[in-house]
């Protein structure tokens, strides 16, 4: 019989098992790493918490920025899409490291493919082309006219299921094991009914996505609460860039919504549609050369200044008008049918739209092979922080990131087994079943949607911080719910840390108080957890080689 969470013997795990690898996260990262590695020869287990097709991969619309050759890209070049990158990371882009992913992404995507993903297809056989904000061609590859995330999932999925990749579903991981030298050697999980378990593993990578449930409205699904981050930190992990929490300009507005909110993909203004306010003036009309296509941050930034000076105070929402463009239900079947469950027709109607958290440009610091600070513990996808994305990440790259990535942070860790710079699994301390400061969910969304969204100042981050102070109490991490409660919370903690420093604008990182961007600050700010386990600013550890 299964003993009650609230039970003493459910500090102890009931069960144990061995890998090589355990992977959190069945995302486009996690999976692609999952597949490489079982090809490699390593034993893998996947670890995600719920089904194995959910998480934020499926909800991706716009598609995969790539530069293909062989597609007769004319007049774009995988240096332009770098300069992109650059421009849109506001200065804080790892050059050598962002070169280095997007030159991956032809072959990437040519595995892809060859493991059963299908993209649209122009009536001149080759793939079709979409252009989204910051893009100066059009080299967005897409699926299902928006439902690309869906197609890379599905196609993913299948493929570890024919390969015969284990996993583990509706199981969170809680705590890295570690060797007496800090070395990671597993991880102990939780399932759906607090039954606690261990798998020992020379190696973990933590691939388990991002943290939009800090927020009251967001793009992301209800699992996005930052647990792979929160275990990275407490494993010793560095984090950094953490304060640039991307807000996606376009989430259908639904009065009163919370959670997850359907989201209208930027390729709708690729093809022509305008934001407008509610007297039907263009939003972003002066405000930036590339107008409607301009990087996310600017985007978002806009509408949230034309919304507080809307008649009466503050507006909701803007409109994106999409009346002109052709074949909507077509192009966009996901964004038509969520507008239609409103009501709404996107060829006559103007569709309400607001921003809302969608993507951490920060996280884990790795190198391009996914290897952290701590040797054993890896990161791939939007848990990570390779330097790609710097202060915004540009439409469509965190797909080919996921794949690129994923790809590599599998060849590191067989490298490293076989060098044999990796612990010997049995060596790892379980830990006591931690306790952990945590806030209550509710209150935290409100506070940081309050005052640690788009628009911040000091008065407003302090206000936040001491309202988490305030409210945190230890809590044993002995359910699911409480796990995600307590990453939230330091999570909210380490960009509340990370944004109060940063006295300028940069990035997604808007202070009304420092509105201005300063090259004093064109650097990143590294953050690791102090021995009682608050979120601390530290000094940039470097990572070269092998972890």
């Amino acid at each position: 019989m299964t003993p009650p969470v609230n039970d003493p013997r459910a500090k102890t795990p009931v069960w144990e098992a061995r890998a090589d690898l355990v992977v959190i996260g069945s995302g486009v990262a996690g999976l692609t790493a999952a597949l490489r590695a079982q090809a490699l020869g390593l034993h893998v287990l996947v670890v995600t918490k719920a089904a194995v097709a959910d998480g934020n991969t499926r909800w991706a619309q716009g598609g995969v920025a790539v530069v293909l050759e062989d597609q007769h890209d004319v007049g774009d070049s995988v240096a332009k899409h770098a300069e992109d990158t650059f421009t849109a990371g506001a200065g804080l882009c790892d050059e050598v490291a962002a070169r280095s992913i997007i030159d991956g992404g032809p072959a990437a995507v040519a595995r892809l493919r060859a493991d059963g993903a299908k993209f649209d297809v122009a009536a001149s056989g080759l793939l079709a082309r979409g252009r989204e904000g910051g893009h100066s061609a059009f080299r967005v590859i897409h699926a299902g006219g928006d439902a690309t995330g869906a197609e890379v999932e599905r196609a993913l999925v299948a493929r570890a299921g024919q390969a015969g990749v284990p996993v583990l579903e509706h199981h969170i991981a809680v705590d890295a094991l570690r060797t007496p030298g800090g070395r990671v050697a597993g991880v102990t999980v939780l399932d759906r009914h607090g039954v606690p378990g261990v798998v020992r593993a020379s190696a973990v990578l933590v691939a388990s996505g991002g943290i939009g449930q800090l927020y009251q409205a967001t793009s992301n699904p209800e699992m996005a609460t930052g647990d792979g981050l929160a275990l990275a930190l407490r494993a010793g992990a560095t984090v950094a860039d953490i304060e640039f929490l991307q807000f996606h300009p376009t989430v259908l507005f639904t009065p009163g919504a919370r959670g997850r909110c359907p989201l209208v993909t930027e390729a709708v203004r690729g093809e022509g549609a305008t934001l407008v306010d509610g007297a039907g003036r263009p939003v972003m009309h002066g405000v930036h050369p590339l107008g409607d296509l301009a990087p996310r941050d600017v985007v978002s930034a806009a509408i949230t200044r034309r919304m507080a000076a809307a008649p009466g105070g503050i507006d909701d929402h803007v409109f994106l008008d999409a009346t002109s463009v052709d074949g909507f239900a077509r192009r966009f079947p996901t964004v038509h049918a969520a507008c239609a469950a409103l009501g709404l027709d996107p060829a006559v109607d103007p569709i309400p739209v607001t921003p809302a958290a969608h993507f951490s440009c920060g996280g884990v610091v790795t190198t391009v092979d996914g290897r952290s600070s701590v040797a054993g513990l890896y990161a791939a996808g939007e848990v990570a922080r390779t330097g790609l994305h710097g202060a915004n990440r540009l439409a469509s790259n965190s797909l080919l990131e996921g794949l690129v990535v994923g790809q590599r942070v599998a060849e590191a860790v067989a490298a490293d087994l076989a060098a044999g710079l990796l612990a010997d699994p049995a060596r790892g301390r379980l830990p006591s079943w931690t306790t952990a400061r945590t806030a209550e969910r509710d209150s935290l969304q409100r506070v940081m949607s309050r005052y640690a969204a788009i628009g911040r100042d000091a008065d407003g981050l302090a206000a936040a911080g001491s309202v988490l102070d305030l409210s945190v109490q230890d809590s044993p991490l002995w359910t699911q719910a409480a796990v995600e409660d307590a990453a939230l919370t330091v999570v909210a903690q380490a960009l509340l840390a990370a944004a109060v420093r940063r006295t300028e604008s940069r990035g997604c990182h808007v202070r009304t108080d420092f509105p201005a961007r300063d090259d004093g600050w064109r650097r990143s700010q590294h953050i690791r957890l102090s021995p009682s386990g608050q979120p601390v600013l530290a000094d940039p550890i470097p990572l070269e080689g092998v972890a």
